[in-house]
C-alpha cells in the first residue's frame, strides 16, 4: 500500500504531471485537427451539390437573390480553414498565434457582414458588427507591430 502510494505522489509532480497534461493538450489537438477535416470536406461537397443545384434549377434572373449564400458558403469553408491552421499552429509551436486567431475572427465578421440582410438588422446591430471590426482590426496592428518589432 505505502509503494502505490509513494507511486501515486511521484506521479502528481510538477514535472510529471504537465508532461501528462501536455500529452493530452496533443491528443485533443489532433483530434479536432481531424475533426475539422471531416468538417470541411463535408462542406465543401455540401457547396458543390448547393452550386449544382442552384444553377441548374434556379429560374434565370433568380441567381442574384442565392448569391449572397453562396458567398456565406464559400467563407464558411475560409473560416474552418483559418481554425485548422490555428489548430495545427498550436500543434507545431504549443503556442496560440493570436494573429491567426483575430484573423479568423475578422474573416467571420466579414462573412457576417457579407451575407446581412438590411431588412431583417437593427441599426445597433450594424453599430456593433462595426465597433467589432474596429477594435479587432486595431488587436490586429497592435499584435503585428509587436511582432515585427520582435523580429
Amino acid at each position: 500500500m505505502r509503494k502505490l502510494l509513494k507511486r501515486v505522489q511521484e506521479s502528481l509532480k510538477d514535472d510529471i504531471f504537465m508532461h501528462f497534461i501536455e500529452n493530452i493538450e496533443v491528443v485533443v489537438s489532433k483530434l479536432l485537427s481531424l475533426f475539422m477535416v471531416v468538417v470541411i470536406v463535408a462542406a465543401i461537397i455540401d457547396l458543390g451539390f448547393f452550386l449544382v443545384r442552384e444553377l441548374f434549377d434556379t429560374p434565370h434572373g433568380k441567381f442574384n437573390a442565392i448569391l449572397f449564400e453562396i458567398f456565406g458558403l464559400f467563407l464558411n469553408i475560409l473560416i474552418a480553414l483559418e481554425i485548422l491552421e490555428n489548430i495545427t499552429g498550436y500543434l507545431k509551436k504549443h503556442v496560440l498565434q493570436v494573429e491567426l486567431v483575430i484573423v479568423t475572427s475578422l474573416i467571420a465578421i466579414a462573412r457576417k457582414i457579407i451575407i446581412l440582410d438590411l431588412r431583417k438588422v437593427t441599426g445597433i446591430d450594424i453599430i456593433g458588427l462595426g465597433i467589432a471590426i474596429l477594435a479587432l482590426s486595431i488587436s490586429y496592428l497592435i499584435i503585428r507591430y509587436s511582432n515585427q518589432k520582435n523580429s
